[in-house]
């Protein structure tokens, strides 16, 4: 049974959305300013960050954070 979760942005969002809509957001060389991983500093590309933070919760949870973030600034009262 899955329940709705309308207190979680991250629900049904897929990590590939996520990266991608920090990368439009951002740019690579912010994100890569703001997070400092060595697959967003060179040469990045959303296939070798996804296979790196699909394998390294660290990473993963500092990205989702970001993304919340970033979602709470472009709507703040929400």
């Amino acid at each position: 049974m899955t329940q709705a979760q309308p207190n979680n942005p991250l629900h049904g969002v897929t990590l590939a959305t996520i990266l991608e809509q920090l990368v439009e957001h951002y740019g690579w060389e912010e994100l890569g300013r703001q997070i400092d991983i060595r697959c967003f500093n060179v040469d990045p590309s959303i296939a070798s960050s996804l296979k790196f933070l699909r394998r390294t919760p660290w990473a993963r949870e500092r990205v989702e954070s970001l993304y919340v973030y970033m979602l709470r600034r472009q709507h703040p009262a929400a």
